[in-house]
């Protein structure tokens, strides 16, 4: 489980650089992705965030994709790709912000 569960995108983006980096590492284990990510902030939108966060994986060496794939990805993947490192990403991404809408007042 995340350390940074559902805090939203307007936390995440209001998050000091050192913290950002760490919730974004929790969803990748690439030092150098999370600060890229961390540094484009503020991010207007899930979707500007996925967007972002898509582009740097596929921009990550081949040993960096492999040394994500071994510090923390434990779940099923039908290969060890981009995309797979992309799909795993961005569920964890997810989240670590929580729903898109927020979570319901009770």
């Amino acid at each position: 489980m995340l350390m940074h569960h559902g805090i939203g995108l307007d936390r995440f983006n209001h998050l000091s650089r050192r913290r950002a980096v760490h919730a974004l590492y929790e969803c990748c284990c690439n030092v150098s992705w999370a600060t890229k990510i961390a540094d484009g902030r503020p991010y207007p939108g899930y979707a500007a965030l996925y967007t972002a966060a898509e582009a740097e994986l596929h921009a990550l060496s081949a040993t960096d994709l492999d040394r994500a794939f071994d510090s923390c990805v434990h779940e099923p993947v039908s290969g060890r790709t981009v995309e797979e490192l992309t799909r795993v990403t961005r569920t964890r991404l997810g989240g670590m912000l929580g729903p898109e809408e927020g979570y319901p007042d009770y």
